[in-house]
């Protein structure tokens, strides 16, 4: 599935987490890369809002892995893994720049097609994603981006089912709070 895809708003196809190449005893580092990488980056843009940024933490994801996956004692959490330290990485970044903000670039240096992609609804909805508290961006994420159940994200999170469940429901709310067109605005 091409990145263009994925902005417009169509579901990727969601691929179980424990595929061939996780199924292998010993698999390459290129081979979980390959397996792995789409959904990573996924989860990344969701947290991050930004394709830069996304690519940044899953790179640094990825790094980790060929420093420490070797440690890893079911190769079949691999996914998990990976999903665990990027979000570490991305709670790291954002303490950061609370402590060290930088400055955004003015938004009319965007290009046409930047521009063009952004009008699209599925980009609308990753936008209001990107704006919502981390606890409920990531729950929502991780649902209906990655396809994980409430158990995974319960685990992968370190949180009670329920919490998943509210978080959810919550983020969702505030997403539909988000998408209502303005009573001001036409169209």
């Amino acid at each position: 599935m091409s990145l263009t895809d994925f902005q417009r708003g169509i579901k990727p196809a969601l691929t179980p987490l424990t595929s061939n190449v996780l199924s292998k005893k010993h698999p390459t580092f290129e081979e979980v890369v390959s397996d792995c990488y789409d959904d990573v980056y996924r989860f990344a843009l969701s947290l991050t809002g930004k394709e830069c940024d996304a690519v940044d933490l899953t790179q640094s994801a990825f790094l980790k892995f060929a420093k420490k996956g070797s440690a890893l004692r079911d190769v079949k959490k691999a996914k998990h893994w990976l999903f665990s330290v990027l979000r570490n990485e991305f709670i790291d970044i954002c303490r950061k720049n609370t402590r060290f903000p930088s400055e955004e670039l003015d938004p009319g240096m965007q290009s046409e097609g930047q521009t063009a992609a952004a009008q699209s609804d599925g980009q609308a909805v990753l936008s209001c994603l990107a704006k919502l508290p981390l606890p409920f961006r990531e729950a929502l994420a991780l649902y209906y981006l990655q396809g994980y159940t409430y158990q995974e994200i319960s685990s992968l999170l370190k949180i009670p089912i329920g919490t998943v469940m509210s978080r959810l429901s919550r983020g969702k709310s505030q997403l539909r709070q988000q998408l209502k067109p303005s009573p001001y605005s036409h169209g």
